[in-house]
């Protein structure tokens, strides 16, 4: 792993250990809450794993928390700023893409704002998030192929969709030039239901 993957990996197991502790749970309590496994867990809090946004998102809505609590230093600030270069960057494609995390609140209605880039070629496929999870795409460069609820739409410059997020959905590239897009992720209720075996 790169140093800045490193570090974030780090951080980011270092809040999920704290999380898990906080609320007396084992690993065993957590794997199976987030419905991974227990090595996974275990990878993810020692931050030798770089695992997927899936895999996070899992994690995340297991402890109550919403992704970006997972990535972002905790404040008492209203206000949160996140500077140039400062975002988590959770995903890496083949051809160069980025999907950077760039600010998100926090529950029980979280709502993520990400700033993605596809490289020629490249594809991010993700599961359904949690039930009532709605997003919200807008390109600002190239094209996006985006497929959700059994629709494949294509997207140039300046189109936004809006779209059901917890259904399987992917963004792919199949231009030869990089595609840019904001999307923004609106999750209801993190933390707030009970989940079995919690």
């Amino acid at each position: 792993m790169a140093e800045g993957t490193t570090e974030l990996a780090t951080a980011i197991g270092t809040r999920i250990r704290q999380e898990r502790q906080a609320r007396r749970w084992t690993l065993d309590r957590l794997a199976e809450s987030a419905g991974v496994s227990r090595r996974m867990v275990i990878n993810v809090e020692q931050g030798t794993a770089n695992p997927s946004v899936g895999t996070l998102l899992r994690l995340s809505d297991a402890l109550g928390i919403g992704l970006p609590a997972l990535v972002e230093p905790p404040s008492t600030n209203s206000v949160k700023v996140t500077r140039r270069g400062e975002g988590a960057t959770l995903w890496t494609g083949d051809a160069g893409g980025r999907g950077v995390l760039v600010a998100g609140t926090e529950p029980p209605h979280v709502v993520e704002l990400w700033d993605w880039t596809l490289g020629p070629g490249d594809v991010h496929r993700s599961e359904g998030h949690a039930v009532g999870t709605r997003e919200l795409l807008h390109v600002h460069k190239g094209a996006v192929t985006l497929e959700a609820a059994d629709q494949v739409l294509r997207l140039g410059v300046g189109d936004a969709v809006a779209f059901a997020g917890d259904v399987a959905h992917a963004y792919t590239n199949a231009g030869k030039t990089a595609a840019r897009f904001s999307l923004a992720v609106f999750e209801p209720g993190v933390g707030t239901t009970p989940r079995e075996g919690a």
